[in-house]
């Protein structure tokens, strides 16, 4: 760039609303080439909005866009992405059952005689994949694929469109620490040719590791933009959420009492899933799920929730025997899971708010007429609004537009009014910024408190050592070892977790 341009991307004064809300209130993002500069920000601070509105999703109410020297006003998708601005999203929009490079090169295939040129996309793709050392078969259908992958293939097809500018949306969230090294090694390769990354994550350690810039954000304004030299995570959580966060788990209160769930030798062998899993649950214990990517952690509660087929194995809900075909059936016997993937097993998107809220309870709600109890069912949505905090302009607002973390609560609001005995979390903060973690953890110790059971999957070792009472760690589908948290440490749940490798 010239010393008269010395940013590659500059968005300045940026302002956007929507009804009942003002999303962007006259933020300035200034990224310089050859840099990463990290996004930071409470769900619901406008960090995603401001994206969109430079990726030509939303169109700003105010202010200017200067990219490469030149004024810009992207009114599509596309005309960002030819213009050189990519951007890899949180929840993974793929066409799953397409293989691999008709994912990355959709809607520019490489044609010959008027035919798609499958050999040259082949060979492009697997170029592309040389270059960033990603070892994935291009012909692969992308549903084969695990999470890790799934994104590393996102990152791939952004890196395709030679970019200026690529904006990475929590793209760590289901990657290993392997994976992530690779992921940097990827960024410091694209550093080096002079592109601008913003890298949007609530990681602090990761962002203080890659970042060069630092902007944060909160309730739609811009506060500050630091070195990311300057900065440490207790300074990052202040100006995130306007006040110190020195505990990021609450005290815990809980006492886990007698056992009341009981899975014994459950099996899966023909799907290379579960062998011979064992493990009980007491009332009002948090149970954490530990181990490494595809240790089948979340192949246990899908068996549990009877999403899963299995070979043997019982399980017992307060010594009896219950057989939990499909997941209606573990709902009727008091069973809820919250799953890992959001926006593709989680939500309804472009709808209400108010039907996601009551979607896996809607028998309650039918009167002896047939007919659907409006009152009431907006009066449990008002409850989950307001026990969980969720900031949303009405109960009629599409849940696909609240932030992740907003979707994240509405979703465990759902589950708790079909009143659970066991609730089984897969990944319950991924994506979830510091002070909606806190929450999200708070209901948890409240509901421990109140004697419910709970199973939590995480990969986010500090989580787990935080606020569960037992860690169950597993590796390759067998249960590795169960550990009292209070004695565990991350030396030894890694060690379990390779013990079946």
């Amino acid at each position: 760039m010239t010393a008269t341009h010395p940013y590659l991307l500059e968005m300045n004064s940026i302002s956007k609303e929507f009804p009942g809300v003002k999303a962007l209130d006259g933020v300035t993002l200034r990224i310089r080439p050859g840099s990463v500069h990290a996004l930071m920000g409470e769900n619901g601070a406008g960090k995603s909005t401001l994206m969109k509105c430079l990726f030509g999703i939303y169109h700003a109410d105010g202010g200017q866009i200067i990219f490469d020297g030149k004024p810009v006003s992207f009114s599509t998708a596309k005309q960002a992405l030819d213009a050189g601005v990519s951007m890899v999203h949180q929840e993974l929009n793929q066409v799953r059952q397409r293989d691999v490079m008709e994912n990355i090169w959709l809607g520019r295939f490489p044609m010959k005689w008027g035919l798609i040129d499958h050999n040259a996309m082949y060979e492009k793709t697997k170029l592309i994949f040389k270059d960033l050392e990603i070892e994935i078969d291009p012909r692969e259908k992308v549903d084969r694929l695990s999470v890790s992958q799934m994104q590393m293939v996102e990152i791939a097809k952004a890196v395709s469109y030679n970019s200026k500018i690529i904006v990475m949306d929590e793209p760590t969230s289901s990657l290993t620490e392997k994976e992530v090294d690779h992921l940097f090694r990827i960024i410091n390769v694209l550093r080096a040719k002079g592109c601008g990354i913003i890298y949007i994550s609530h990681k602090m350690e990761e962002i203080l590791k890659i970042s060069d810039d630092v902007t944060i954000m909160r309730d739609g304004k811009w506060i500050a933009t630091k070195s990311a030299k300057e900065l440490t995570t207790d300074e990052i959580i202040r100006l995130m959420v306007g006040r110190d966060l020195s505990n990021r788990f609450p005290p815990k209160e809980n006492a886990p009492g007698e056992v009341i769930f009981q899975a014994q030798g459950l099996t899966a062998r023909f799907q290379r899933s579960l062998v011979d899993v064992s493990f009980d649950l007491r009332k009002g214990e948090i149970l954490g799920v530990a181990g490494l990517v595809g240790s089948k952690r979340t192949d246990i509660l899908e068996s549990i929730f009877g999403m899963r087929h299995l070979e043997t194995g019982r399980l017992l809900l307060h010594g009896k025997e219950v057989r939990n075909g499909t997941p209606e059936e573990a709902m009727r016997h008091g069973f809820a899971l919250v799953t890992e993937e959001r926006r593709a097993t989680g939500i309804f998107p472009q709808l209400s708010v108010g039907f996601n809220a009551l979607t896996a309870n809607l028998p309650s709600y039918v009167g002896p007429m047939g007919l659907l109890n409006e009152k009431k069912g907006a009066a449990d949505t008002d409850w989950i609004i307001q026990s969980m905090r969720v900031k949303t302009p009405s109960q009629n607002t599409p849940i696909g537009s609240l932030s992740g973390g907003n979707q994240q609560k509405v979703i465990i609001g759902r589950w708790l009014l079909t009143r659970p005995e066991v609730l089984m979390l897969d990944e319950p903060t991924r994506g979830i910024d510091v002070g909606a973690k806190y929450e999200i953890y708070q209901l948890m110790m409240n509901l421990a408190k109140e004697g419910k059971g709970i199973i939590m999957v995480s990969s986010e070792m500090p989580e787990l050592l935080g606020v569960t009472d037992r860690i169950l760690v597993m590796s390759n589908g067998r249960v590795a070892g169960i550990l009292n948290t209070k004695e565990a440490t991350q030396e030894e749940i890694l060690r379990l977790a390779a013990k079946y490798l």
